[in-house]
């Protein structure tokens, strides 16, 4: 087992680490930019060392004062966590050329599975079910047009490298689509290094479903059920449950057991997202694969039990998975909230600024994963989420009504936050049925 983690990330992920981490009697090293150098997690770990200014690029994207910082704290490993540097392949290979352990995949698995083009040619020779499209990047616009009339309109221009809505166009027709491949790859190559797009059949009422894998280096991987993250806006998740509501059961055990596979046939390590999106006759088809854990991994761990933040460092450590997969089994029902700093009534306008009252729900059920606390300032360098509110209930309803009352007991001021936005969807008619599409929230939103 490693002696001393190095955490390349902030937050409440670096919270939650450094919270696996000590369970295991592993030593902690934070890094931090100034705009977080009074970060409540910092007193936590065992040693916090500056790596540069607020912007990102400046600090938690800066490969070379990562590595620097791992050297001179002896830290063995690094974990990323999600966002920054966590689905990078090349800096994988750095910790692997300079003898430090990334915890996650090796470079030449995340190249199979964090590639989307790539990904999408391994499922499809694992069997699983993808989208109709291209088969790989797009160069030319008359190419995208051949692929979209082969298809059928709509499509949806993808980024091969990335995801979170950047580098994606709806296109209902062939004027649009011509207008928007250039944009795209423009986007794409801004947001991620590379400019490569592709073009894939697009779904007008799809709900958002993933499933949970883990895999070891000896060549197991097993599933952890699934997620639904249908509650969203603008491609980023608002709401996340487990287990998917009004879903054959039949259905989702073929398409775990197939998520499984393509992490297994990889020969993946590590904790990974195989994420799907399934129509109105709940036939699924593969959307990505997220390379590393994910903000609602919570989720699944209330329903399963199964630590995967600890199983991640465990698995890099050289462990072998320490379950079967008959011996996951699903107990009740998990939801989880995304708590930001922002203003739902203005557009999602951020609310950066000094938290002065600030009391986290509990009770029975209730987890609360956050980073914050009053006095605590919320800086405008990175994203908004300041936390995320867990619940578990014995079935969904019961979830739901714990929901409910954690955010109603939920207090973040003077800041704004979308608490009273999960507080009017736990109470909303259509998400208390189960089902709505990855656009409901958006329609909703409008009136």
């Amino acid at each position: 087992m490693f002696k001393r983690v190095l955490i390349a990330n902030r937050g409440e992920i670096a919270q939650r680490i450094i919270r696996a981490c000590r369970e295991l009697d592993i030593e902690t090293v934070c890094v931090y930019s100034t705009a977080d150098k009074d970060a409540p997690y910092l007193r936590d770990a065992d040693e916090a060392i500056c790596i540069g200014p607020g912007p990102s690029k400046d600090s938690y994207l800066n490969i070379s004062r990562i590595i620097s910082a791992a050297e001179v704290t002896n830290a063995d490993a690094i974990h990323p966590g999600y966002g920054f540097l966590s689905e990078r392949a090349e800096f994988s290979e750095i910790c692997r050329d300079c003898k430090i352990e990334f915890i996650g995949p090796s470079p030449e698995a995340m190249g199979k599975l964090g590639d989307k083009v790539e990904a999408k040619r391994y499922a499809k020779a694992a069997g699983v079910p993808v989208f109709p499209g291209s088969e790989g990047a797009i160069e030319e616009i008359e190419e995208a047009v051949e692929v979209a009339n082969e298809i059928g309109y709509p499509v949806i221009i993808k980024a091969a490298a990335g995801g979170g809505g950047r580098g994606m166009r709806i296109c209902r027709n062939e004027a649009t689509l011509r207008a928007n491949v250039g944009k795209a790859q423009q986007e794409a190559l801004a947001a991620f290094g590379n400019g490569a797009v592709f073009i894939e059949k697009f779904l007008e009422h799809a709900r958002h479903v993933e499933v949970q894998t883990i895999g070891d280096k000896h060549g197991n991987a097993i599933h952890l059920w699934e997620r639904d993250c249908s509650m969203q806006r603008r491609h980023q998740k608002v709401i996340e449950e487990a287990p998917g509501p009004n879903i054959e059961r039949k259905k989702i055990e073929k398409i775990c057991e197939s998520a499984a596979k393509l992490v297994k046939s990889a020969q993946y390590s590590g904790a990974a997202t195989v994420e799907f999106l399934m129509d109105d006759k709940q036939n699924f088809y593969m959307l990505e694969v997220n390379t590393r854990v994910q903000v609602e991994h919570p989720v699944t761990e209330m329903i399963t039990g199964v630590d995967i933040v600890k199983m991640s460092i465990m698995v890099a450590a050289g462990e072998k998975i320490p379950y079967k997969q008959k011996e996951i089994k699903v107990h009740g029902h998990a939801i989880e909230c995304r708590i930001c700093a922002e203003d739902h009534t203005k557009d999602f306008r951020p609310s950066a600024g000094l938290i002065e009252n600030y009391r986290a729900p509990g009770g029975l059920g209730v987890r609360m994963d956050s980073h914050v606390c009053a006095g605590y300032r919320v800086p405008p360098n990175y994203d908004s989420m300041i936390g995320k509110l867990i619940v578990w209930g014995e079935d969904r309803e019961a979830a739901i009504k714990r929901a409910s009352r954690a955010l109603h007991e939920f207090e973040v001021g003077p800041i704004k936050t979308t608490i009273p936005l999960h507080a009017e969807l736990m109470n909303n008619t259509d998400f208390k049925k189960g089902g709505v599409d990855i656009h409901y929230l958006e329609r909703w939103l409008k009136g």
